[in-house]
């Protein structure tokens, strides 16, 4: 059984660029659940299926694959065999990925892969419902979050830095909208699990955030093994 660390949050909270910094540092795997949901979020954009019919898009996903590799540490997502890792970060993929992420089918697919992941390996997974939902008996869970203009910020400047032409306003507004589908869908809404730690990381730095889970996880590993 592999130690497990949690980290749950809203978009453009920094999730993933933390926990893969933290994995790298305590040689834990790094497994990014939102890419699942986007590898599958891409195929229902490639095939023109509407977001908004689930039915359509539980039985349009049914036969789809996705498999995790990593290739020197780092999380390699295949949709149907075909690497897809960069098409993932698109605006678009993001935004289908929040509207189909609240559909039973589409989190009955990943759940198990998830779970089996963190199985047998020393993970941290991070995602919207990690803490809540997919690794309930976690030791070490963590809602990271930030304001909301902090995270437009984080955003924009990351499609920037891609060459992807967009506003802060229009990205400050996406992030919003994100924020009220995720809090407020049926199944597994975006919230603290109560064991969670809150970390509010608006103002401070990557070193800062990754020096505090450290930090925490030294202290619940020394806990667990009195």
């Amino acid at each position: 059984m592999g130690f497990n660390i949690a980290v749950d949050g809203p978009s453009g909270a920094g999730k993933s660029t933390i926990a893969k910094a933290v994995a790298k540092e305590l040689g834990f795997i790094y497994v990014d659940t939102g890419a699942m949901y986007r590898a599958l979020a891409l195929y229902v954009l490639n095939n023109h299926i509407p977001s908004g019919d689930e039915a359509a898009v539980g039985r349009a996903i049914e036969n789809v694959s996705v498999t995790i590799q990593y290739e020197n540490g780092v999380q390699q997502v295949l949709l149907n065999g075909e690497n897809v890792t960069g098409l993932l970060r698109q605006e678009e993929v993001g935004k289908m990925a929040s509207a189909i992420g609240a559909y039973g089918k589409v989190r009955e697919k990943l759940l198990g892969l998830q779970r089996e992941l963190a199985a047998s390996n020393d993970v941290i997974m991070d995602g919207r419902d990690i803490g809540t939902n997919v690794l309930v008996d976690a030791p070490l869970k963590i809602y990271l979050t930030a304001s909301v203009d902090a995270r437009a910020m984080r955003r924009y400047n990351e499609l920037m830095e891609r060459g992807e032409d967009d506003t802060l306003e229009n990205v400050k507004a996406g992030i919003a909208k994100r924020d009220y589908d995720d809090t407020h869908r049926a199944l597994a809404p975006l919230r603290q699990a109560e064991d969670a730690v809150y970390l509010d990381t608006s103002d401070m730095d990557i070193p800062q955030v990754i020096r505090a889970i450290i930090n925490l996880y030294h202290e619940r590993r020394t806990s667990a093994w009195k």
